[in-house]
């Protein structure tokens, strides 16, 4: 199974020219880099990511090794407790070029 990491513009070009990142500002804070399953990713995108431009959707394959925890409403939310590696990443794509809602 695929889960979805948001990254903005800038996120992206350090995960790219360093091979690997703590995540977002968030994942920092959190401790963990936190990913969304497909059924969860539009209602991400609309509460933290609402209006912003430039945004990247990268697709990792659920073997990375997360560790699903309860956010949301209680619903099981993917973790990685490590920073995020460019060889994760199975694809990297801007927003406006992929249907969120068809990944589901």
């Amino acid at each position: 199974m695929l889960v979805y990491k948001v990254l903005r513009g800038s996120e992206w070009a350090e995960l790219e020219a360093a091979g690997e990142s703590p995540g977002a500002p968030v994942d920092r804070a959190d401790g963990f880099v936190h990913f969304s399953t497909a059924t969860q990713l539009p209602e991400t995108l609309a509460k933290h990511f609402a209006g912003e431009s430039g945004l990247m959707i990268l697709a990792v394959d659920d073997s990375a090794g997360f560790t699903w925890e309860p956010s949301r409403g209680g619903a099981l939310f993917p973790h990685l407790y490590r920073p995020l590696r460019r060889a994760d990443v199975l694809w990297a794509r801007p927003l406006g070029e992929i249907d969120v809602e068809a990944l589901a």
